[in-house]
This record gives structure tokens, sequence and C-alpha cells, in this order.
């Protein structure tokens, strides 16, 4: 590798490198310790040096120095970690610039000439080079120790790397922490001691921050059940974000398909970088906190204060700047913060160069004062560039054509949503349910109505003062007034706003009624639930009762599972989707359900609600911040994760009366699955003693369902038959009413101090852990099922079942379009989530046959692929794997010989042009032309044959084990292959003279006993002369079988079948397999070597060790 010229003086210098060749310019050194000569105490010394310090000179092995005769100055030009690739580099000097030096007067021409040429090297290089790092020089020496040390394949993508030091034991070694897109590296090398890590992403279990007497701080990673902490890092902070974006970046491609999205910066594992990954976070931490689109991405940060009118003086905050999205947040985050969309910008005045002030104009004649910020040119230059805003005088004109432009587009909407109303079987509501089936009655002055009245009054005071709609300040008093209720007349605008669906259908004109347009009508297998759940949501509501509301819940409900068919549609979102359309506009209630669905809780309403789960490991963890009392008491918490994920999946909807959950749901659209952990903190602190003295946890769930009966809402308006609408059993005499008002305040005041970010980080450090945990429940799953068909144990099925799945996801590391990647679903039940494709399945079985084969292996992997793979679908399922592998180390002599025997009957075994097959084979089964070979429909736009997976069940369980005489007769092409297979088993067995006679005199057995045969069966007897001929013929072809060596055996085979041909009849001849075992039962040194046993814990042992390495070589 060529380096930056640096100056070196050798006169000072240790005597730590040896020169191997050099002339009058350019000099060739080894490292003391590589090499000849490498061991002893200098090469203890080297080495430890190598590692400690960050230099590529005491870290290569062999480098480049260029000098002149004239002086004692050396400068470093190339370094290289073998002797091939920095003689390659000594060969280019000695071509391309020896020649050119000697027309050079002076020593300085000739080192500025060679620097020179040098880093334009180093330029031409830097083109193509995937490195973009602050500093690219000490990056391509990191990236040379990286793969000195590891050996990955050249894909792998090293991220970033630090010092640091990992604790082994209670002794800490100082070294490299490298992180790659799929592996944590540690190297440490001191005093001979050498310590090297290599965790993959995937298989980490725990991920966070810690501190304990010895280690003030640092970073625990729990992988293989081990745990491994690494401390004195410089920039823990920031090593723990990258090694927490690449740990779910990892765990969201490989595990989590259903969540993934490719996002533009992580969509190439091999084009991620740090920059990128910092870049991602930030944007991800932008978008959550202001509720944005997840297309935004935070583009500029500038600190400044903003004048706000309210309070009469500037707050100083940070502009965080989107696409199209402008916004501010306090320097606290929680005094205020706002959000103004680009499209509500009608012009940004002219910069004031005295206080560096700019201010934007946006609609309703409101206008915000931006101060000191240092870049205020250029920001409002950018501001303008994106509203579309002129700077010129023609401004006005320029946004009054944007206006007439976005007026068009609502025009040309609304005419669409009328024509598209006159089929009224999919005509969208354009009202919510509550003032259709629940109008307010103005003259009505009961106290309930009073009060509603005066909250109403305190929201329109509140507007005033902060503004309305999308460019509204959030305050502190926002949340106040959220706490005390919202008025029913607001709920599904201020629903809209604080979840920023707003924006969502702002920017999506006519979206919703063309999927109502093209959904209806479909039949997929979410349609058939959606339809068994209609009827189900909200039954006592009037509003549900009626065509009217099932039919917009229809429409909702199945446009969005043709939105999103990852999705498609689960349990829960009917009852959600139900109180969203009580409050909100058809409309409204779809992009409020995207909101919740895609935004506010991620990964809630799939197949195995993994989002669900991570915030009941939040919500434990929480209790036992906050509620130590409880925790002695149930040391087991699984039994609050059990009764809240109700909670969780329906903000409380299916558990509370519908008037009290609403304003849950009020809670929850400002403050986000935060608003629902502090309430169901509150509610097991309101019921802590009762829950203490229960003996057990049937009695603890008597006790939560009497107290959420008892829960009501005193101020609200709707009459008893909507109030009672959700309560299943209202019996509340044995327990004293709860105001939910009462209950959400309590929740603010004692738990309000859990923030947002720290749920947030707690979410990424428990999905780890619950990916793993499922993970692990389907490997319990897989291994019992397959351990009823073979002989392993179960220790051995669980490594067998790691190396299963390992090979499954190393073809996954290092591109997007992996087939094994493609193949995944989690939606498939336990045996089909993960298989193999013939490439990943040829070298596995190559590490773990129990027979060394000396011809080529793919050959024998494609049929014995093409054998287990009983469905012929191009996969091979781990139970399929292992009852081909316990017939080949467990079976019986019989057992195994008949495998083999079956390898060479279709479809194991094709003619001649097998081999050319073996790559047809490989593209087409591992890669069809959608790159999906479909095991499943996805679950939004597909009907699955239940009829067919019965039937399939029912030949399962019909099917009789395959007895000896089932098997077809094997011709003589066949025949010939089997012999060649034997010969090429017992390559390189002590007794492989023995073994190869044996053959030879079986072959030679069954050759005359199929010839005696058809001459029994011939009408008349062939002259005599010509019988001891054959048998002649016979008896000197299996001598010469038996005195070939192993490489020519198998021509020598192929020479025999053609002799033998002519003395035989024209009809092909053929065996059974009853005759093959009969005449191989009579070799004692063949029945001896198949029954030889095979230390399968052996094999597993140096599989795992080599896997990696085999897939570097494939």
């Amino acid at each position: 590798m060529w380096l930056k010229p640096e100056e070196i003086l050798l006169k000072n210098a240790f005597k730590l490198w040896v020169t191997e060749k050099d002339n009058e310019y350019f000099i060739l050194q080894r490292r003391r310790g590589y090499g000849e000569g490498g061991g002893g105490l200098t090469g203890l010394l080297v080495g430890t040096l190598d590692t400690v310090l960050d230099s590529t000179s005491k870290v290569a092995p062999y480098r480049i120095l260029h000098h002149t005769p004239d002086s004692q100055v050396y400068w470093s030009i190339a370094c290289g970690v073998t002797k091939e690739e920095i003689f390659q580099h000594w060969d280019w000097l000695q071509q391309n610039i020896m020649r050119t030096l000697s027309v050079f007067d002076s020593s300085e021409d000739i080192t500025s000439f060679v620097q020179g040429k040098i880093r334009g090297l180093i330029a031409e290089e830097g083109k193509t080079s995937l490195v973009l790092e602050d500093d690219p020089e000490k990056f391509r020496e990191a990236l040379l120790r990286f793969e000195k040390w590891f050996e990955l394949p050249p894909e792998e993508k090293l991220v970033t790397y630090y010092s640091c030091s990992y604790w082994k034991g209670k002794v800490p070694c100082q070294g490299w922490l490298y992180l790659s897109t799929n592996f944590l590296c540690f190297y440490s090398y001191l005093l001979g001691a050498e310590v090297k890590l290599v965790i993959s992403w995937d298989e980490m279990w725990r991920l966070e921050k810690t501190s304990n007497v010895i280690l003030t701080e640092s970073i625990h990673v729990l992988a293989h059940g081990e745990d491994y902490y690494f401390s004195m890092l410089l920039h823990l902070n920031e090593t723990f974000v990258i090694m927490e974006q690449l740990a779910d970046y990892s765990i969201k491609r490989l595990f989590d398909k259903e969540a993934f999205q490719r996002v533009p910066a992580l969509s190439d594992p091999l084009q991620i970088t740090k920059r990128g990954l910092e870049a991602h976070a930030k944007s991800e931490q932008f978008r959550t906190f202001f509720r944005l689109p997840k297309e935004e991405n935070l583009l500029e940060v500038h600190e400044s204060f903003l004048w706000v009118p309210f309070s009469h003086f500037n707050t100083l905050g940070k502009i965080c700047l989107s696409e199209n999205y402008l916004c501010f947040a306090s320097q606290d985050g929680s005094q205020c913060h706002i959000i103004i969309p680009m499209r509500e910008v009608v012009n940004v005045e002219k910069p004031d160069s005295s206080s560096r002030a700019l201010t934007v104009c946006v609609r309703g004649k409101r206008a915000l004062r931006f101060s000191e910020v240092r870049d205020y040119q250029r920001l409002a230059n950018t501001i303008r560039s994106r509203c579309g805003i002129s700077a010129s005088p023609q401004h006005s004109a320029s946004s009054e054509v944007s206006r007439s432009k976005c007026r068009f587009t609502l025009y040309s909407s609304l005419l669409f949503s009328l024509w598209f109303a006159k089929d009224s079987s999919k005509a969208v509501s354009t009202e919510a349910l509550m003032t259709v089936f629940h109008p307010q009655d103005v003259e009505n002055l009961d106290p309930k109505m009073l009060k509603e009245k005066m909250k109403e009054q305190s929201w329109n005071i509140h507007f005033s003062e902060y503004g309305r709609g999308t460019s509204m300040f959030f305050t502190r008093k926002t949340r106040d007034l959220i706490v005390r209720g919202v008025p029913e007349a607001l709920r599904g605008e201020l629903w809209m706003l604080f979840s920023g669906a707003v924006n969502d259908m702002a920017t999506h004109p006519g979206y919703y009624t063309e999927l109502v347009e093209q959904s209806l009508g479909t039949s997929t297998l979410a349609t058939d639930e959606i339809e068994r759940d209609l009827h189900r949501s909200l039954p006592e509501h009037p509003a549900f009762q009626s065509d009217t509301g099932i039919s917009a819940l229809r429409r909702v409900l199945t446009a969005y599972a043709y939105r999103n068919p990852k999705i498609g549609y689960c349990q829960a979102m009917n009852i959600l989707t139900s109180v969203l359309l009580l409050y909100a506009k058809e409309e409204e209630a779809f992009w409020l359900l995207v909101a919740v669905c895609e935004r506010m809780l991620p990964d809630y309403f799939n197949r195995r609600i993994i989002g669900a789960l991570v915030d009941q490991a939040v919500f434990e963890d929480l209790i036992r911040e906050n509620l130590p009392q409880l925790v002695e008491h149930m040391t087991d918490l699984s039994f609050f994760s059990s009764v809240s994920l109700s909670w969780f999946l329906t903000l409380f909807i299916s558990v509370l009366p519908i008037e009290s959950a609403v304003n849950v749901v009020d809670c929850f659209f400002y403050d986000g699955i935060k608003a629902i952990l502090q309430l169901g903190l509150a509610v097991l602190d309101y019921n802590m003693d009762a829950l203490i003295s229960c003996h057990d946890d049937a009695e603890a769930v008597t006790i939560l369902n009497k107290f959420f009966d008892s829960v009501t809402n005193k101020d609200s308006p709707l009459p008893p038959t909507v109030q009672q609408a959700s309560v299943g059993n209202n019996d509340k005499a044995s327990h004293i009413s709860v105001d939910i008002s009462e209950l959400i305040r309590e929740a603010y005041e004692k738990y309000g101090n859990i923030r947002s970010e720290e749920v947030e980080s707690s979410r990424k450090r428990n999905k780890l852990y619950v990916i793993q945990t499922l993970e692990d429940t389907t490997k319990q799953n897989v291994i019992r099922v397959v351990s009823q068909d073979v002989r392993f144990n179960a220790s051995q099925l669980d490594e067998l079942y790691n190396l299963f799945k390992r090979q499954h996801f190393l073809s996954c590391y290092w591109t997007m379009k992996s087939p094994a990647l493609l193949h995944h679903d989690p939606s498939l039940a336990y045996l089909e989530q993960y298989q193999l494709g013939f490439q990943q399945f040829s070298v596995l079985f190559s590490l773990l046959e129990p027979w060394a084969f000396c011809t080529t292996k793919s050959t024998l992997s494609l049929w014995v692929f093409r054998l287990i793979d009983e469905n012929q679908d191009g996969l091979v399922n781990f139970k399929e794997f292992c009852c081909a592998l316990d017939t080949l180390y467990s079976g019986s002599f019989t057992n195994k010989l008949k495998f083999l025997f079956k390898l060479h009957l279709p479809p194991g075994y094709m003619p001649l042009w097998s081999l050319f097959t073996c790559r047809l084979y490989v593209s087409a089964f591992d890669l069809p032309e959608d790159g999906v070979i479909k095991k499943s429909p996805e679950r939004g736009r597909g009907k699955v044959d239940l009829q067919a997976y019965l039937k399939q069940w029912q030949n399962e369980i019909l099917k009789k084990e395959e007895t000896i005489k089932d098997l077809p007769r094997i011709n003589q092409t066949q025949f010939i292959q089997f012999s060649k297979t034997l010969y090429n088993i017992f390559h390189g067995d002590p007794e492989e003279e023995l073994l190869y006679r044996a053959v030879a005199h079986v072959t030679s057995l069954l050759l005359r006993m199929e010839e005696v045969g058809r001459r029994l069966q011939e009408p008349s007897s062939p002259p005599e002369s010509a019988k001891p001929a054959s048998t002649t013929a016979a008896e000197e072809s299996s001598t010469e079988e038996a005195s070939t060596t192993p490489e020519s055996s198998d021509t020598s085979s192929s020479h025999n079948s053609q002799d033998a041909g002519p003395d035989l009849s024209e009809t092909e001849w053929s065996f059974s397999f009853e005759q093959v075992l009969a005449s191989l039962l009579n070799e004692p040194a063949i029945v001896s070597f198949f029954e030889r046993p095979v230390d399968i814990q052996a094999k597993v042992g140096q599989a795992r060790v080599a896997q990696l390495k085999e897939s570097r070589t494939s």
C-alpha cells in the first residue's frame, strides 16, 4: 500500500528493521520478529509495540523507504502485509521510477519528484476507494491491520476503529477495537500473549453502557453466553452510538425483515461509513422528537435565539432543517418547540446583519424571528430555495404562484373525491362518527356540558396565544391542558396535530381515496381477518351497530393492509381504528393509523409483535427502578409482561371504559409511548398493597381487572349507552371509583421525569434481547421437532443448528440481494425460517461430511442436495440437513449404503452432464426471476391454501418407511459412478489398498452374477466358447481395478465398463440394492469401515473454526 511520504530519521532509531533489498534511492526492509528468524525476545517486543502504538511503520511487517546518497533523511513511501505485496511495489519502482531519476541534477529535485509521484498514486487509489473518513491516511493504516489480523472476506467493510482495553477476567488487555458492517473485532498482542475476538452483531444478546467499582465506565457486550467489557475509550459515547447503530442495522436486516426500511445511507452493506451511521442516528432522533415522516432527514442544525411572543423573551435553542420542515426546539427540549412545514412559509424577510437575525413569515399572518444565527445569510437562502421563494422584489408574485398551484392541487383532489363518492359502496365518510351518532346539544347546560365548554374556551385561549394548526408552539402549558383532558370537539384535530398525521395527509392529497378504490373487492388473508373482526370492534357502541361505522372501519383497515402488506392486518388494529374513527374523519383516521403503526409504535403490528415485547421489557426495567417494593415481593416480573400486553397493543382501550380510554389516547399522541409507560407504573403503584398481598397470579389479575372496571371519567359528556360500550363487567360496588384525569395527573407527577430519550435508548438495548429470545425459542422448537427423527443428542443438535443458521447468515452479510436473505420469512413455520440454497449447503456439508472425498466436492454435494430436497424447491431446511447427517454418522451399515445407493438414482444423480448442470442448478434455484422463492404469500396480498397444507400434513403422517425392496435397480452408468464414489470415500484411509481390492472383488462378483442370471433367462444357450471368454474378461477387469492406483481408479473403472459391454447382451445390465448389499456384506473391510464411529463433536468443533474461512474462499 502506498503511503503519504513521511520523514524518518534512521540514525537514532532502534534496530527494529532488517534490510532485504536496496539500491541508490530505495530500501526495502523487513520488521524484526516477522519472517525468517522472527522468534525470540525481539519478536515479542516488536509485536507488543505493533499492537499498542498507532503507526504504519510499526504495524506493517514490510516497508519501502526513499533516500538520496547525500542525505541522512529517509522517507517512508510504501508498506505491505506480505512479501508478495511489497515486492510488487518494489518492482513498480524499479520499472517506472529508477530510469527517470537519473535525469535530475539535485537530491531535492529527486525527492520532490518521488513524493509527488507517490501522492499522485494515492490520489488515484482514493478515487475508487470506499473509505470516506476524516483522516484517510490513518484509516488506510487501520484497514491494513484489520485485514491482516482477522482474515475476514475482502467484502467486509471496516466502519471505524478505536483504541481501548478489553477485560479478560480481571486483567485489562490494551489493544484495538474494530467495528465493521457485520462484526465487532478486537486485537491485542502484549509480550507474546495474543487476544483476538470476532463477534458478529447478529449473535449479540446485550449491548449497553455500564459502570462499577473497577470500571468507571465501559461497554458491555453479551454474546455466546459470555460477557465482554471494553473500557478506556477516549470517545465512549460516540463508540457506543456507532455500535448501537450497527447492531440495530444488522438485527433489522437479518432478523426483522418486516420492519426493515432501506435507508439510502444504509442500503448497501459495502457502503456503510461512520459518517453515514452518525447522520442516520441524528435523523432518526430528529424525526422521533418532531414526529416527522420517515422520508425526512436532518440536513442542517443552527444554534439561535427565537423570540417567544407569549413569554416576551428570546429563548436559546437549535434550528433543525430537513427537506420539507423547519423546526426549532429550546435548549432543554421541554420549554417549547415548533414545527413549520415549508409549504406554510410565505416569505423570508431580509436578514438583519447587526443582530444576525432573520424573520420567517408563515400563513395566518404570523412571523418567527430567529436571532444570533451564525450563518444567517446561508440559512435564509436555503429556506427560500426550499420554499420556492425568490429573494427579489417579485417574491410575492412567485409565492402567489406557488399558492395557486397548491389551491389547484387541493381543488383537483376535491373534484376527485366528489366523483369517487358517487359510488356509495366506496363513499368515504367526511365526518367523525361521534358527531353523527352523538351530536352535541348546544342548548344543553348540564354541569358536564358546561365543563366541556370551559375546556374548549381554555384551548381557544391557548390557540390565540400559541397559535393553532401546524405551526403552533408546543409548551409545558400544552401538556397541562392535555393532562386535564381534551374537549370532544377538538380531539380529532389535536390528535392529527400531535401525531404528525396532519403533515402526511397534506402532502398526499387523494392518496387515501385511491387506496380505497384499489383495495376494496380484493380477497386476501388480511381481508378475511378484517371481515371476521369488524363486528368485534366496540360492538356495544351505536356507531358500530350500523353499516356506516362498519363500512368506514372496513375501508380504513383494508386500505392500510393494501398500503403495507408487510403488516397487513393484526388483531388490536380494529379496536384502535374504531376509536380513531369516533373522533376523526375517515381519511384522518387512516393517517392516524399510519402514524401509530409506522412511527409511534414501530414493530407492534406484525406477526411477532416485537415492538410490544420490547416495550414490555422497557416497562420491566422501569418497574425495577421505580417500584422496588413490588420487585421484592414479585421477583419474576414476567407476570406483568403477560398482563400488560393488551395495555400496550390497544393503548388501554381494551381494559378501560371508552370514555376514560380516550383520555389516555390524548396523552399518547402528545407524549408517545412514554405516556403509556407512566400510566402503567401509576396503575401498579395505585394497587401496590393489594398486589403485594396476592398469593398467585390469578388473584393479581382479578385485582387489576376490578381496578380498571372502577375507572371513570366524571367529566365525560357522553351518554350512558356510549360510556358502557367497552366495559364487559361493570361491577363497581366492591371497588372505589377512580377518576381517569386524577390517575393521569398522578402518573405525570410521580413518573413524569422519565425522559423520551431514555425510553428510546432502553428500547434499542432491549430489542437485541427480545429478538435473540425469540430466535432461541425458534431454535428450541426446531430441535424438539428434529430430535424425534435423528439420533443426535440435544447438545449436538444445538451446535448443528448454530452452524446451519450461521451459514445462512454468511451468505447475507455482503449483499442486499442474497437468496438466503430473500428466502427468510418470519411468518413461516419454525423449520422453514432458515434454509440453505445449494452454495451455502455445499460449504457446510463439506465441513461436516464424515469421510474425506478426493474428487470434486461440489458434485457429490449437488447429489446429496438434490436427494434431501424433498419438495424440489432449491432449498434445504434444518430437518432435511440433519436427517442426512444422521444417516451418515449414526446409521447402520445398511442405511448408509442405502443412502449412497440413492445418491446415484434420480433426482440425486443425473447423466454425465451433471457437472455442467451444477452451475445451472445453483443459478436456477438460488435466485429466480423475481429474486425470491415464494414459500408463503405476503400477509396483505395473497391467500394461504389451507387445504394444501392439510393434505401435505396428512401425507407426512401416512408416509410409511421406505424398504430396500422399494428401491429401483441401478443401471450400468449409475453403478460405475457408484463404484467411483466408493473409491473416493476410501481415499486416504489407512486400509485404502484393502478397501480398493474389496470393491474390485464386489464389482467382479456382481458382473458375474448378472451375466449368469441373464444367460439363464435366454431361450437358447450360447456357444460354450463364449462363456469362459466372458468370465475371463470379468476376472481380468476386476484384477486390473484392484491393482490401479487411487489416482487412476476413475479412468480404469470407465475402461472396464467399456470392455465388458460388448461381451454382454445389447440390453444394459442393472443391479438391485439387495444384490449390492449382499455382495458388500461379504467384505469385512468395507463393513468395518462404514461401522467405524466418527466423532461428530470433533467435526462440529473444526467446522466452527473453519466456517468463516471457507466462506471467504468459496
